[in-house]
């Protein structure tokens, strides 16, 4: 039986979930709380790398900014292709206006961009706002 590391978005504590349990709704062995809720994911410098290294599902990552129209437009979308890619990729979303040393560490200029990572690595990235159709197809396509 394989399974998955998962990390937990509420305590960020590392669970392993066997592959044909993801679509039932797992749940942290530590807090309890929802592993895989089908929402984007918050989070920041001291949460990102804990889920990038830790988490054996792709990472789908929104770097954004509060004041940018794109990121804006692109939000509904990007919330629309969490409940559809779940539990096959998990999505994230890194605000660049308070999380500048993780949008430097990883080299953003310009945004929306979004970060595909696998097994800790960034595989692939896209900037610009894209519409749900094309967003699926860029993941699909990479994972």
């Amino acid at each position: 039986m394989s399974s998955k590391h998962i990390v937990c978005p509420s305590c960020h504590g590392v669970n392993r979930v066997p592959v044909e349990r993801l679509g039932d709704g797992p749940k942290c062995g530590r807090c309890q709380q929802v592993l895989l809720a089908g929402t984007p994911l918050e989070l920041g410098q001291s949460s990102f790398r804990q889920h990038v290294v830790n988490c054996s599902l792709p990472i789908l990552v929104d770097f954004w900014a509060p004041w940018c129209g794109p990121c804006k437009m692109m939000a509904p979308v990007f919330a629309e292709a969490a409940r559809e890619l779940s539990p096959e990729v998990r999505l994230v979303k890194v605000n660049t206006e308070v999380e500048q040393a993780l949008a430097g560490q990883y080299n953003i200029r310009s945004i929306p961009t979004l970060a595909l990572f696998k097994d800790g690595q960034e595989v692939d990235r896209i900037a610009g706002a894209m519409d749900k159709q094309n967003l699926m197809a860029w993941v699909r396509q990479r994972i």
